[in-house]
């Protein structure tokens, strides 16, 4: 039982409890969201030290960068831009990874399912 707390079942194999797939999901999830506070101090941190703004503004963009939304600040630094243009691919894929990661669990549970209803 504890094997199945951390490696998904195969398909020979019966389907994992609720409590197991909640489990894994919330493992997910705490994954998410430190990936997430990662992120977002990376973007922080080369806010205020290559684009040289505040921290609130530094904290403020990085957010709304990672969010999707785009940036709330003006760069006149070159290389405050350069660092704002891979922050924006970087967290473009931090997104994806995020919606992968999350969604991984589910689409296993619900796979698993169609395979042994066959």
């Amino acid at each position: 039982m504890l094997n199945l707390l951390y490696m998904y079942e195969k398909k020979t194999q019966p389907l994992a409890s609720q409590r197991v797939f909640f489990i894994r999901l919330g493992r997910n999830l705490l994954f998410m969201l430190l990936l997430i506070l990662f992120s977002l101090l990376i973007g922080v941190i080369g806010y205020h030290y290559l684009a040289e703004a505040s921290w609130i503004d530094a904290f403020h963009n990085a957010s709304m960068i990672l969010s999707g939304m785009g940036p709330v600040i003006t760069i006149a630094s070159e290389t405050g831009k350069i660092f704002s243009s891979f922050y924006a691919l970087f967290s473009g894929l931090v997104f994806v990874t995020n919606v992968g990661v999350l969604l991984a669990p589910v689409m296993h549970r619900i796979m698993h399912r169609i395979h042994l209803e066959a």
